[in-house]
């Protein structure tokens, strides 16, 4: 799996963008999956 440290930095560099994306990508399933179980 690698070093872990490094693993920490490179995580950190890109967290801005990558963790924001999968936090919408996820909040939006959520809600699609919600609304779609409410409207049947």
């Amino acid at each position: 799996m690698g070093n872990s440290l490094h693993n920490k930095i490179y995580l950190g560099r890109r967290l801005n963008t990558k963790h924001v994306q999968l936090a919408l990508f996820f909040t939006a399933m959520v809600g699609a999956t919600l609304a779609w179980l409410l409207a049947q």
